[in-house]
């Protein structure tokens, strides 16, 4: 099977299911599976699956999110949010669109702290 008509049956594939109201990220996964197993066979798709979940979940990037949310609600319950907030809200208030400056400035300094 030539590359062209590959892609284009993987490219109907999804099509197809999309037009039977299949999610979008289904159809993709699906049509993408389909053309991998013409390509490649059945038992590379099978361990490149296996491999991607573990990889996926063992990333760096995806454990640190947990620990961002625990620094908010550190910073929430501790009123370090407030506090920047209202500092930002006393020099920003008097001007004109000074609530959206005041957030602005208030996560612009939440940032500075934590490093982001």
């Amino acid at each position: 099977m030539s590359p062209i008509t590959l892609a284009l049956l993987i490219f109907a594939v999804m099509l197809v299911l999309m037009a039977v109201r299949t999610p979008i990220a289904i159809s993709m996964f699906i049509a993408g599976a389909v053309g991998y197993v013409l390509q490649a066979g059945w038992l590379p798709l099978a361990n490149f699956l296996n491999t991607q979940a573990f990889a996926r979940f063992a990333s760096y990037d995806l454990s640190v999110i947990p620990l961002f949310i625990l620094m908010g609600n550190f910073a929430t319950q501790g009123g370090i949010s407030k506090a920047l907030f209202g500092f930002a809200a006393a020099l920003m208030g008097r001007f004109k669109g000074g609530l959206a400056m005041a957030s602005v400035m208030a996560s612009a300094a939440f940032g500075s702290i934590c490093g982001s």
